[in-house]
């Protein structure tokens, strides 16, 4: 296009049109007239996406293979022998074997709990969604994916899914200071709830202010009413201190939590709550102590010391 007086009319035009639907989608939050556009977008182009991502990555057919796996927990060694089958074409690969040490970590979860889960993808991090510990993950509405529904890795609880669009949805960390899970301590019937702080321990008040607990205790999700946002059982972390019992209501504990905050990559949405509390039978082993070397000091005797009265004399 030639620059006329008419081109850059038309410019002037176009500029001032995407300021005026920037301003009123702002000003529109969750109820933006053009929010209906920018799902229709993601509805044309979200399917385009995942497409791409399938044909290149053969860990996203992994990943895939285990989101079917909550219509029924009988389906577990079947994905079991699927995800053994993927490990053989997937040959070295450093992150190719990362991510499938993850896939079957979660799978070993999801079987031992009970949990049908989907499988899912992390694609970003919060800073879209407000600078709070949030993420996106790759699934949505039209996998069966539902606001509420908790969300676990390999290791345990990584948050619950807050908001939801027909290809993607957002997680809410534990860690995040909004975030609030009620909990169970392990070997005992002592309630609590745990709230996240940043890259901080999760703090924990006990309902029972006068709880015996020490550093190494572990701690389970307690479960909520019809299993939302969160299902029984789930590891959340360990005490790492106590704070010395004031007399009151509740006590107060720090949990360092399983789950890595900061390195997620494969998680899964638990889209069917076990029939049965698994109470502590999905948390990890207790690490064993290391045994403490014992030294043993033999004092060897050594030769009397001649007396004053004998050494005069020899002089």
């Amino acid at each position: 296009m030639r620059d006329t007086r008419e081109s850059r009319l038309l410019l002037v035009l176009l500029i001032a049109v995407a300021f005026a639907l920037i301003t009123v989608d702002i000003r529109g939050g969750e109820d933006s007239p053009v929010d209906g556009a920018r799902q229709g977008a993601a509805t044309v182009f979200g399917p385009i996406e995942s497409g791409v991502s399938a044909a290149v990555d053969p860990v996203g057919n992994a990943v895939s293979a285990i989101r079917d796996s909550g219509e029924r927990h009988d389906r577990l060694a079947a994905l079991e022998k699927e995800n053994a089958a993927l490990k053989a074409r997937l040959g070295s690969d450093d992150r190719s074997r990362s991510r499938l040490k993850q896939l079957d970590k979660m799978l070993k979860i999801s079987g031992q709990g009970q949990y049908g889960i989907k499988g899912a993808e992390v694609i970003a991090i919060g800073a879209a969604q407000g600078f709070s510990w949030t993420l996106t993950i790759d699934v949505g509405a039209n996998d069966g994916i539902k606001r509420d529904m908790t969300v676990l890795n390999g290791e345990g609880l990584v948050g619950r899914v807050t908001t939801v669009g027909p290809h993607t949805a957002t997680v809410l960390l534990a860690s995040d200071p909004d975030f609030t899970v009620g909990t169970r301590m392990e070997s005992g019937d002592e309630l609590g709830f745990a709230s996240g702080q940043g890259d901080r321990p999760l703090r924990v008040e006990l309902l029972n202010g006068k709880a015996e607990v020490k550093k190494g205790d572990r701690l389970v999700t307690f479960g909520s009413q019809a299993d939302r946002p969160f299902v029984p059982g789930v590891p959340v972390g360990v005490v790492s201190r106590v704070d010395p019992s004031g007399g009151g209501l509740t006590r107060t504990l720090y949990v360092t939590p399983y789950v890595g905050f900061t390195k997620l990559d494969i998680v899964g949405v638990v889209v069917e709550a076990p029939k049965k509390d698994p109470r502590d039978t999905v948390l990890p082993p207790k690490p064993k102590p290391t045994p403490r070397p014992t030294v043993t000091v033999t004092v060897t005797p050594s030769a009397e010391a001649p007396v004053d009265g004998q050494n005069q004399q020899e002089q």
